[in-house]
């Protein structure tokens, strides 16, 4: 039986690998609007404004793009604990550590795939230097004068060899509620949304056409509104950001979105999701058939080539050179 929702309470952060650290911190803070809090060696904390905790995201230089570390806070010490046993009694493992600034120790796993997840409970909150102090006491920061502005770490989207063996590891060893996903003619599930609360997604896997493991789609930061992804646009152009695709909207989850890569190789989703909540504790898991997700996107171009096929870190080989399912935001 799977765990009740709510042992894990939120992603804390998430790291990122960059063979052009410089340039990356360059994109996060002069483009969407992210203070650095943090340097040690090649890594660089950034936050979001609305993030109670010192950082969002960690970088990290390394020779090729790609994900490092998944963090997640659980709801209390007694669901970090919980989380641990059930990972361990479903043949899992992992080692504890203290090597994050601001937390306490952190429980490093793997999902089957390969991609590092960091549970912990200890946590400081962040405060801000008088530079940075929001005029109301119920923000953690004041909003950026620069960039976009994102407000916060919304999603990661993981690609995977086996998606139901990664979706289940979070379903049944983490807690995680599956909202979405697809489902191929042939019976395989191509694609899986999964939350931790009750947003609509924390987590997606999608099947890598390549076969590789521990590969990244996509991080995405959400925006107070759809103009602010309008303005990001904007934005993208004139500063020579790349757009891969957008602003459109998804079918799968409504999410309005813009993805563009940041200098390291990285694909970034600007998203607003902030009006869709799963509130029924018995929310039916929605199925998108191979002939509905063929239809495209809700509204907007066609799917480019290369949200099916662009990851990192990029794969040394590919298999067979034949698309095998149907890649989703």
């Amino acid at each position: 039986m799977a765990p009740p929702l709510g042992d894990i309470a939120h992603l804390g952060h998430v790291q990122l690998f960059t063979p052009d650290l410089d340039a990356s911190v360059a994109f996060f803070t002069d483009y969407l609007g992210l203070t650095v809090n943090g340097r040690d060696g090649d890594t660089v904390r950034l936050r979001t404004f609305d993030d109670y905790e010192h950082y969002s995201l960690v970088l990290t230089a390394r020779e090729r793009p790609g994900l490092g570390r998944l963090a997640l806070r659980t709801s209390s010490e007694e669901a970090l604990h919980r989380r641990v046993r059930a990972i361990e009694e479903a043949g899992g493992s992992g080692r504890w550590t203290e090597d994050e600034p601001g937390l306490g120790k952190l429980y490093v796993t793997t999902d089957p795939d390969g991609h590092e997840h960091a549970l912990y409970w200890e946590s400081e909150h962040y405060r801000a230097p008088d530079e940075l102090k929001p005029a109301l006491k119920n923000q953690p920061q004041a909003k950026p004068g620069r960039g976009v502005g994102v407000r916060r770490l919304d999603h990661v989207n993981f690609l995977a060899a086996d998606v139901l063996a990664n979706a289940e590891f979070q379903q049944r060893v983490l807690g995680a509620r599956p909202t979405e996903q697809i489902r191929l003619d042939n019976g395989r599930i191509a694609a899986r949304w999964l939350t931790y609360t009750h947003k609509s997604y924390d987590v997606v896997y999608t099947e890598d056409w390549t076969g590789s493991n521990g590969r990244l789609h996509h991080i995405a930061f959400a925006t107070d509104t759809r103009e602010d992804i309008l303005r990001a646009a904007d934005l993208a152009i004139d500063t020579g950001v790349f757009i891969e695709t957008g602003p459109h909207k998804h079918a799968i989850q409504q999410t309005f979105f813009l993805y563009v890569y940041e200098p390291g190789g990285n694909r970034v989703e600007l998203c607003n999701p902030l009006t869709r909540l799963m509130l029924a504790p018995d929310w039916p898991l929605i199925t998108w058939t191979e002939a509905e997700r063929a239809k495209g996107q809700a509204w907007g171009l066609h799917t480019i080539a290369s949200f099916h096929t662009h990851g990192t870190p990029p794969a040394d080989t590919d298999t067979d050179g034949v698309p095998r399912g149907n890649a989703a935001g």
